[in-house]
């Protein structure tokens, strides 16, 4: 591998990550974040943006890669299998539910040819090291798609000053207690939460224990009965349904001193239920891509209240006009957060002009609107972005959208987040049919299925002869959404 060369990550919460993580990176180069349930589709238009030349994937994820490689600039695949770090018996079952599960997902028999540009994972160990080549601190270490303020999916330049920073910070916010912590990390590694997780617990020196799927609840209480982690980082989402397990009083969660809760805004109701579950304490944080992520969070040792808390070390935040970012509001007046730390990203890969809109002499607009009450702590109020937050994850309209508009019945379309008390917003799809044309709810969600990752897929559908727009055509996607969420709120 040549330093600078990007690439792609196509693991789930396996050793393989941090291996495949820290060596790309100690060869000098870019890791691009990726998610496993990407389609063929959605891998094309990633690898094509970054130059992706290598990747790293689990075996069950092969078939999308394959698809995805003849028509992107990937030269090589690393495969990897679970197995690898399994012990006895589960080293032995495991192929068993492999089977099970690529049959049921039509992906069986998996044939991974025996191409000189496939190598297995397992063969790398008995290879001769290859050189090192270090880094300065503002190489770009990480490349993290996220839709920024425009929703146009794009790389946000994490460097390796950034990662650092932003795990120095957080691990700091856990106060020390004197002996290694025992970190469950359930949140995807490929998530930038997950990300600065695991680089955070590496920095303390703790015991990672990874979990590759986050909503196998049950398994996951297991696990904390048996492995007994101290610190439980998680998404409200997961929370939500530890709660609502009904053989959660027959697990001892005991061993749980710290929760930080990131990805989505924690309900007020959620943190208390945990805290007295666990007897530890869980607060909210916010962070954003294009800030490593993290950027504020309730204290651990200190007041907590309903809202994303206040500045990490080192980090500098303020509201400004929504309309002009060179005036400042004062405290208690809504704006639009800013912030600035050495967490904050280089720029976006490739787009100087986005990079500009958003990079304000060292400061980040992070398209938030806020409030900052008398104590400094920063609650989150709205979204000048149209980003919907689906269990934690970044979805944007426009490209479900894009989705959409390939079916060939549909003539307009529009995606909204709606309100879901699970998964803290669902994707909802309002669509207009070609005159002459048909087309059921079930069509459309089956069409989508096959385009994007699960959690893009519209959860429902609603058919319209036409879509609220504004004077020069725009959809108005707000309107749209203000209507459901007038629809959960109680008839007074």
């Amino acid at each position: 591998m040549k330093p600078g060369e990007r690439v792609s990550l196509v693991l789930p919460n396996t050793p393989h990550f941090p291996i495949a993580l820290f060596g790309t990176l100690r060869a000098g180069g870019i890791v691009v974040q990726t998610n496993p349930l990407y389609t063929p589709r959605e891998l094309e238009n990633l690898y094509r943006d970054a130059g992706v030349e290598t990747v790293v994937v689990l075996d069950r994820f092969w078939p999308n890669v394959a698809r995805a490689k003849p028509v992107t600039s990937v030269q090589r695949i690393v495969v990897g299998d679970a197995a690898e770090f399994l012990k006895t018996p589960l080293r032995q079952l495991y192929p068993l539910k492999k089977r099970k599960d690529l049959k049921k997902a039509g992906q069986w028999p998996l044939i991974i040819p025996s191409e000189p540009w496939v190598r297995r994972f397992a063969d790398l160990a008995a290879t001769p090291p290859g050189s090192e080549s270090p880094a300065a601190l503002d190489d770009v270490a990480v490349l993290q798609y996220t839709g920024g303020t425009t929703g146009t999916p794009k790389g946000a330049m994490l460097t390796h000053r950034n990662l650092v920073a932003n795990a120095m910070q957080t691990a700091l916010w856990i106060p020390d207690r004197g002996v290694p912590d025992r970190v469950l990390v359930a949140v995807p590694l490929f998530h930038v939460y997950g990300l600065t997780v695991l680089l955070s617990a590496t920095f303390r020196g703790n015991e990672v224990i990874l979990h590759p799927d986050p909503r196998e609840i049950g398994v996951i209480l297991k696990l904390i009965q048996k492995a007994r982690p101290t610190i439980f980082p998680g998404v409200p989402t997961t929370y939500i349904a530890i709660l609502r397990h009904p053989k959660l009083s027959k697990y001892d969660l005991g061993s749980i001193r710290a929760c930080v809760s990131g990805a989505a805004p924690l309900p007020n109701e959620v943190r208390r239920a945990f805290d007295k579950i666990t007897g530890g304490r869980i607060v909210e944080a916010y962070g954003l891509s294009e800030a490593s992520p993290a950027t504020h969070a309730n204290p651990l040792a200190g007041p907590v209240k309903d809202c994303i808390g206040i500045p990490l070390p080192d980090t500098d935040a303020k509201l400004v006009d929504q309309d002009d970012a060179s005036r400042e509001v004062p405290g208690g007046r809504l704006g639009e957060l800013a912030v600035r730390g050495p967490q904050v990203m280089k720029g976006y890969w490739n787009r100087p002009e986005e990079t500009a809109a958003v990079l304000r002499d060292g400061w980040l607009l992070t398209g938030d609107l806020a409030t900052m009450d008398a104590d400094g702590y920063f609650a989150i109020v709205d979204r000048k972005k149209d980003i919907i937050l689906c269990s934690g994850y970044n979805v944007y309209p426009r490209e479900v959208e894009e989705v959409l508009f390939t079916h060939p019945a549909v003539a307009e379309a529009a995606a909204v987040g709606v309100p879901d008390p699970y998964r803290g917003e669902s994707v909802k799809a309002f669509v207009v049919l070609k005159g002459g044309t048909t087309a059921s709810e079930a069509d459309i969600i089956a069409f989508c299925k096959e385009r994007l990752a699960p959690f893009k897929v519209p959860k429902q559908v609603e058919f319209a002869t036409n879509l609220p727009k504004s004077l020069v055509g725009k959809v108005l996607r707000r309107e749209l959404r203000d209507r459901e969420v007038a629809k959960e709120e109680p008839v007074p």
